[in-house]
């Protein structure tokens, strides 16, 4: 910093000869350079203190980490993925390889099932897969690549149509699977770095809950069927929550994007709120129905507006889009007119991640014809980014750095927002930084792909919440 003052004092000195309103134009000039010349620094030296709080990690072997942390470094040794053996475990039949869906929990192994009965990725080890006609390891064996096939990343398993197995015959699988974890780097209370296992999971793995006096550091995340971990697998923790204070306008969004609403919330009057969209809406998965994002919203607005009277209605239909409901002819069970606009709400709050598959000009053109329907009838929008998917659906190649969504969905509809005057509530920001948390995103979905865990449903209520005062 005592450079840049006596460069500027430099360059005042060799104007000190020019006419007097020059010099006085000059002096204003400089005074405004030092002083944000000043500000620079200051935060910069902020910047710096900043990151010395954030672990760095870096690989020293297949299965080891160097964490260093202001003035130590330690190596620390991971352990792999544990894995689990099956043996005979009965399947009364065996679909067609060439008629499997990822979903159809019927060809997968149950040990690699989720709690919800839904297929997990990256569990089985798929050269493991035997195949017997009976319980007894002397039966006659099934050949992988002639009688039957294993789909790759999903594990599911499917008869081949010349194999051997017969269309309705019982089959026995004995295979072997992988749990992952997230094992926590933390600092311990006498001020040392140390490894904390986290707990084995198929698909939901969970940092170790810590001990008075440790602070987290940073997870490793410990996947199954992989051979050492990579530098992508590490997430040093910069942040403990997402920054609300940073990047709140709720004061200002709902009081001007949803006057109608907001005066119905302060007014004590009775609210509708319509929660529209896709599987993560109607979310049948999840057991304890108020554990849906749409339950968390209305309870936390009825608890923000005590004297509110708010009452939720849900229309959600898994694996569809906005287009599928306006193809519904009068009458169906999801007519779009009948099931939304019907139904009369105050506000509709929209989900559609399965949106994010529709061209550009096609959401142009339904957004549009949506937004036209709405404000005809006075009921107000808002929309909620979607959460973050599968990496490779999303053109990522890894679950950290990724604050900015690739999606063209999630573009246009932050710009159609601001186009339109339509709030947005940008849960997309928010999954978008967990990583900065320690914490890899598809590690909230139950499935590994899409299908938020309550606890993720709350990072939806949270973003709908920031934008009401």
């Amino acid at each position: 910093m005592p450079c840049l003052v006596a460069n500027t004092r430099m360059l005042w000195e060799k104007r000190r000869k020019r006419k007097p309103h020059t010099m006085k134009l000059t002096k204003h000039i400089l005074s405004l350079l030092s002083f944000l010349l000043l500000i620079s620094c200051v935060q910069a030296e902020s910047q710096s203190r900043t990151n010395s709080n954030v672990a760095s990690l870096s690989l020293t072997g297949d299965w080891s980490v160097l964490v260093e942390y202001r003035d130590q470094r330690t190596e620390l040794a991971i352990e792999p993925a544990e894995f689990i053996n099956v043996e005979s475990e009965k399947h009364d039949r065996l679909p067609l390889y060439e008629t499997l869906g990822t979903w159809n929990a019927q060809c997968f192994p149950r040990q690699i099932r989720s709690p919800e009965n839904m297929p997990t990725t990256f569990a089985l080890d798929d050269d493991s897969v035997v195949i017997r006609a009976g319980e007894s390891p002397d039966s006659e064996t099934f050949q992988q690549g002639r009688d039957f096939e294993v789909m790759p990343l999903w594990g599911a398993i499917g008869r081949k149509a010349d194999g051997r197995i017969g269309e309705n015959q019982p089959v026995w699988f004995s295979y072997r699977f992988g749990e992952m974890r997230l094992d926590s780097v933390v600092l311990t209370a006498d001020g040392k770095i140390a490894l904390r296992k986290g707990t084995p999971d198929i698909t939901i793995p969970v940092p170790p809950e810590l001990p008075n006096g440790e602070t987290r550091l940073a997870n490793i995340w410990v996947k199954a069927c992989i051979e050492k971990l990579e530098l992508q697998l590490l997430f040093p923790i910069s942040e403990t929550a997402y920054p609300e204070a940073e990047k709140r306008k709720g004061e200002t969004i709902a009081e001007t994007l949803l006057p109608r609403t907001m005066a119905k919330l302060q007014n004590g009057e009775p609210l509708r709120v319509l929660a529209w969209g896709d599987s993560v809406t109607d979310a049948s998965y999840v057991t304890d129905r108020s554990q849906r994002w749409q339950e968390r919203f209305a309870s936390q607005l009825q608890a923000r507006f005590p004297d509110a009277q708010v009452e939720l209605v849900t229309e959600g239909w898994g694996g569809r889009t906005t287009t599928a409901y306006l193809a519904e002819p009068p009458g169906s069970e999801r007519n779009y007119r009948e099931k939304v606009l019907d139904r009369k709400p105050d506000l509709v709050v929209m989900e559609f991640v399965n949106d994010g598959g529709l061209p550009l000009d096609v959401l142009e053109s339904v957004y549009a014809g949506l937004l036209n329907d709405f404000r005809s009838r006075n009921i107000e929008w808002l929309i909620l980014t979607p959460h973050y998917v599968r990496a490779d659906w999303m053109g990522l190649d890894n679950e950290r750095d990724i604050d900015e969504d690739p999606r063209h969905y999630v573009h246009f509809v932050r710009r159609f927002g601001q186009e339109n005057s339509v709030a947005v509530a940008d849960a997309a920001a928010r999954y978008g930084r967990m990583w900065r948390q320690g914490i890899p995103y598809s590690t909230l979905m139950y499935n590994n792909i899409n299908h938020p865990t309550p606890e993720a449903m709350q990072i939806f209520a949270d973003a709908l919440m920031a934008v009401f005062p």
